[in-house]
């Protein structure tokens, strides 16, 4: 009810027969949902302002930050753009009516492993479906326009103005500046408990650590967030026979992947996939599509 309050009041403040503003500003933030607010707070150096677009009942968000050169001569500078709210997908305007195509942004990260023994005989059959050549190609997924911006990711030649080299756990890797210290934050916490035997194990046997990679997600048109330098996938020297990723399970064992047993999964320490949890990280092997190598930096879907 406290959602419909903006709207109620343009009513009553204007006659049926009169014409409503394009867009209605409100003082303040009050009548801002808070959803929106919600998903702001995790990137605190966005300026933003939130307006309500009567022609196509959403909110339009003009956003503006300052460029991110934090380790780099490059001179400073602003950038801005526009998206509409969509539910949390956060399209520009043109986009709109294909909303539904898209996912929604911020939604409840699940960090428990799933045992594929559970699955039922529906669930494998989505799972199979949602995984399909076809699927992936005609999904929107992740619309990525905010990411572009926040980033500054909208061609290979301006992204890599802001991705820097680096080394994580002995191995030298490339990744956004603007997640470098989080990314140091995580390397010291698990250098920390080096004494443990699984994580001493788990240094002892990384072969690499690669981040930034300009490319698009296999089996779609959509970049992968390699190309923004905020995902790292961390790879054993040995898998000695256990499944990593889906994809590669999938030209090994046909439809039936994702019911390989959790058992025979390479997976790195519950307490290293905590230590990145802490610093906004997320884990791909939390996935049905299970991606055990690989993190990726989102705080926004990280309770914290």
């Amino acid at each position: 009810m406290k959602r419909l309050l903006p709207f109620l009041l343009i009513f009553l403040l204007f006659p049926l027969s009169a014409q409503l503003p394009k867009k209605t500003q409100f003082s303040g933030n009050p009548f801002i949902p808070k959803e929106i607010k919600n998903f702001f707070k995790f990137y605190p150096d966005i300026k933003y302002t939130a307006v309500f677009d009567n022609l196509v009942f959403d909110w339009e968000i003009d956003m503006s930050a300052d460029l991110f050169y934090e380790r780099t001569n490059k001179p400073k500078g602003k950038k801005s753009t526009t998206l509409y709210w969509a539910d949390g997908r956060l399209l520009p305007k043109k986009e709109l009516p294909n909303k539904e195509k898209y996912w929604v942004l911020q939604y409840k990260y699940e960090n428990k492993l799933r045992d594929p023994k559970t699955f039922t005989h529906e669930e494998i059959e989505q799972i199979r479906n949602f995984s399909s050549q076809q699927n992936r190609k005609n999904s929107g997924g992740t619309p990525m326009f905010f990411f572009d911006f926040l980033y500054s990711a909208k061609s290979k030649r301006i992204i890599e103005d802001h991705i820097i080299p680096t080394t994580f756990l002995g191995k030298k890797t490339r990744v956004h500046e603007r997640i470098y210290d989080p990314l140091k934050r995580v390397e010291k916490k698990i250098l920390a408990q080096k004494g443990n035997p699984e994580i001493k194990s788990f240094l002892f046997t990384l072969r690499s650590a690669d981040a930034y990679h300009w490319r698009e997600i296999a089996e779609t048109t959509r970049k992968s967030f390699h190309s923004y330098g905020i995902a790292i996938d961390l790879l054993p020297s040995r898998l000695k026979g256990r499944a990593i990723y889906w994809g590669w399970e999938k030209e090994r064992s046909g439809d039936s992947w994702m019911l390989v047993p959790l058992e025979k999964r390479w997976m790195p320490p519950a307490e290293v996939r905590n230590i990145f949890e802490s610093e906004g990280f997320i884990w791909g092997g939390y996935w049905v599509i299970f991606d055990n190598m690989h993190f990726e930096y989102h705080p926004e879907l990280i309770s914290r």
